[in-house]
Parts: structure tokens; sequence; C-alpha cells
């Protein structure tokens, strides 16, 4: 809908009964696959609106990741805008912003903690391009998602979720040895919890890319209901296809974990399920976490 209509608004999307012509007429313009529920539609069932996507893109030395996941929302008509250190320092992003997605990114490199190797060639860059989103951006993310924002984290970023929003996850494979765990870019088979609504299309088991990602493990505590896993490794017989040296640090390990924060919620992908805008197969994680 891209106008007010009676108990409509723009970007609510309406499933009408029709043909089965109708419906391949439309998977072919549309590329969108059509499937029959097992069952009615629960009460309950969340309502799908046209979110507002920020995503985070920092100024020094440039992010890839981020590149790659702006590919993704364009070629699948994901409005959106991006988000500098200075916009996310200034606060109140919750009245603008339904959805922030932080790329692939090392904790050190948001933060503006500039490595000791990069350091060298800073000389060569203004100051002004020179910050992250320090304790301020920190802060500012923590009220958006109190108040009902949701934060997506892809990769290494979860890292930065985990320990500036406090989260009972640790990464388990993180500081291994390379000759104790190396999944340098391999496709490993993993269990989604498709009864969940991050996970709905996907297959009861699957692929997903792991380069060099993170596997997590949930610390028992208190609310611990308020911790979701989503997608989680298989147990055993992991590899699809590449490398993959130390698969006991996977067996079973959560992949993919929804924190609820406040009236918001965190997710967190270990992986990356947009991936060089090449991993259809986990588009569906992805988009799913959009339109909460």
């Amino acid at each position: 809908v891209d106008k007010e209509a009676p108990g409509l608004r723009p970007g609510d999307f309406i499933v009408s009964e029709g043909s089965k012509e109708d419906l391949h007429e439309i998977a072919e313009k549309t590329g969108v696959d059509f499937k029959a529920l097992q069952s009615e539609v629960v009460a309950g069932t969340p309502e799908v609106k046209k979110p507002r996507i920020g995503i985070y893109q920092r100024y020094y030395g440039g992010n890839m990741d981020e590149g790659w996941t702006r590919l993704v929302l364009e070629m699948f008509s994901f409005p959106y805008a991006s988000l500098m250190d200075a916009e996310i320092k200034k606060g109140n992003l919750r009245a603008r912003y339904d959805v922030i997605i932080l790329p692939d990114d090392s904790p050190g490199m948001i933060m503006g903690e500039i490595p000791e190797r990069y350091r060298r060639f800073i000389s060569a860059v203004p100051p002004e391009y020179r910050s992250g989103i320090g304790q301020e951006g920190v802060d500012a993310l923590k009220d958006f998602v109190e108040k009902g924002g949701i934060l997506i984290t892809l990769g290494q970023a979860s890292g930065f979720a985990i320990d500036k929003f406090s989260l009972r996850v640790r990464n388990v494979v993180a500081d291994l040895p390379s000759r104790e765990f190396f999944c340098p870019g391999s496709t490993v088979k993993v269990r989604f919890d498709n009864t969940h609504s991050l996970a709905y299309g996907m297959p009861a088991e699957g692929l997903i890319l792991f380069n060099s990602n993170q596997a997590f493990e949930i610390q028992p505590g208190q609310n611990n209901e308020m911790y979701e896993t989503v997608v989680r490794y298989r147990e055993r017989d992991l590899l699809q296809s590449g490398w993959l040296i130390g698969e006991k640090h996977l067996s079973g390990k959560p992949a993919a974990i929804r924190v609820e924060v406040g009236k918001g919620e965190v997710i967190l992908f270990g992986f990356r399920p947009q991936h060089r805008a090449q991993t259809h197969g986990t588009f569906k994680l992805f988009f799913n976490a959009l339109l909460r």
C-alpha cells in the first residue's frame, strides 16, 4: 500500500485470495515464492510494516561489509539511511528509526579505537573523519533499543553488542589458535527454528557460510527467557564444503540469537546472512529481522 486507505497505512502488505494462476504470475514477476501454511495463522502473528532502517557507516578506512549490505538492501528495494557517528551520538534515534544495522566490524573500530597496525595511516585522514561512536554512541544505541528499537549485528559486530549491552552471551571460538579451530570460508550445516518469526520461510535444516565468524553460548542467569536461539549448528558432520578444523567448538552452539532488551531487541548474527550479496539461501533471515 503506497497511500492511506481504510484500515491500512503506507507500507502495509495485503495478501488476498486468488487463483493459482494469479500467484504464479506474481511469483514470476517478483521472484517471491509462495508456500501453503500447514495450519491457519495463529492470533498474535505480527503485522508486516515498512521499517525505517538505518545502517551504520563509519568514516575511517571504510567497511566492505557495509557496502555489501547496502547493495542487498537496494537490490530488494528496502529504503534505508546511512547513519554516521555524529547522528548516532546526537541520540533520540527511536524518533527516526525502527531498525539499526551494524555491519560486520570489530568493536574497536565501531568505538573509534583504531588498532596500532592502522595508526600509521591516520595522519592522512582529516581529524573530523577519525571518530567512532564512543560512549555517547553506545548510550544512544542502548536508549534506542530500550525504547523499542531493533539492533541487528552482523558477524564481528555482535561482539560489540555483547560487550556494550552486557549480554550473557560469549563467542566460544574467540581467541582459539588456528591449529585448534579454523574455518576460513566454508559452508556448514545448521538447524533453523522455523517456528520463530526470524526464521519464517526457512527449512528445518540448511547451510550457512562461516567465514571466520562467531559461535555463541548463552550463559545461565536470571531472565534467560529473554534469550532465544534461532539458528544452531548441527551436532556433528557440520562441514558441507571447505575447511573446518575443530568441529567440536561449533557443535550444537547457537549461530543466531534474539535478545529482548527493554521494549526492543538485539539480534545477533554470528555469521553474515547477507555475505557479499551472494548467500541468497540465508537472505530471509536478514529480511525477517528487518520486518519485525
